[in-house]
């Protein structure tokens, strides 16, 4: 294996990182990166659903005293800090489960339709409109904390979320945006998608595994290391960071960025 496609697939890492938690498409930005890169990684897009884990790890880690406090508190049936843990826990589960259903049922037509530039570009410039449209209409927030959300609003936002099988859908766009159509208000919003995340993408890196295992080789393995180390890195960056930034700015400067970087690729795409 050349040392350019371990570039490429750092290069990989670090674009996965940086948007995987931002409502821009990481999975988007990664197809169309790996068609101008002409990247030869492991097949069935195996590489861009693994690396994912990385960034999810780097959730894990920041939330790592929430996330223990939780499983500590599950089995407490009499506190106050067991019934919200039980209760975050089964909001998170309804969140998950229509994805974990849909999904499964749409795994080859999702992995061999859907994953091309054309599809992301159109995506890209859709979900940025409706980015601008949610900011300006939706209801004003009536929860603001994961905690208050009821099981019937997360099941809804998990709904939500199979709109981003949509490849440059975004998963967080369409968990934020499905959140504040419902009543949540931006930052808890967007946290509720960074938990969310969390059995989401283990979940479909486990199935991805599963089917791909058999043409996996060593080859294979180092560069999705490589591309995992430094979406790791990064999300731990820009996790820490987001939820302040979109307090203070709203989500319009992503849903302009999704517009332009969607406009330029079906122009380059169609020429």
């Amino acid at each position: 294996m050349d040392l350019v496609s371990f570039g490429q697939a750092a290069l990989l890492g670090l674009v996965e990182g940086l948007t995987e938690f931002l409502p821009v498409s990481s999975t988007g930005h990664l197809i169309l990166l790996i068609d101008l890169l002409h990247f030869a990684g492991p097949s069935g897009k195996l590489f861009e659903i693994v690396i994912q884990l990385g960034a999810i790890l780097a959730v894990c880690w920041v939330y790592r005293a929430k996330l223990l406090a939780t499983a500590l508190h599950l089995h407490d049936l009499q506190s106050k800090e067991g019934r919200t843990a039980r209760h975050f826990t089964a909001v998170i589960l309804a969140a998950f489960l229509p994805s974990m259903v849909i999904g499964v049922l749409a795994y080859k037509i999702i992995k061999n339709v859907l994953f091309s530039p054309l599809v992301v570009s159109v995506m890209l410039i859709v979900g940025g409109i409706a980015m601008l449209l949610i900011e300006r209409l939706r209801p004003a927030p009536r929860f603001h904390a994961a905690e208050e959300i009821s099981l019937k609003r997360a099941l809804a936002v998990g709904l939500f979320q199979c709109l981003a099988m949509i490849p440059g859908v975004s998963r967080a766009a369409a968990t934020i945006m499905g959140g504040m159509i419902m009543g949540i208000d931006r930052r808890t919003a967007t946290e509720f998608s960074f938990f969310l995340a969390i059995p989401t993408m283990v979940a479909a890196t486990t199935y991805d595994l599963y089917k791909n295992w058999a043409d996996l080789n060593a080859d294979g393995v180092a560069l999705i290391a490589t591309g995992f180390l430094c979406a790791f890195v990064t999300a731990l960056i820009v996790v820490r960071t987001a939820i302040g930034f979109v307090g203070r700015h709203g989500f319009a400067p992503f849903a302009v960025y999704r517009i332009i970087l969607g406009v330029i690729m079906l122009a380059l795409l169609l020429s």
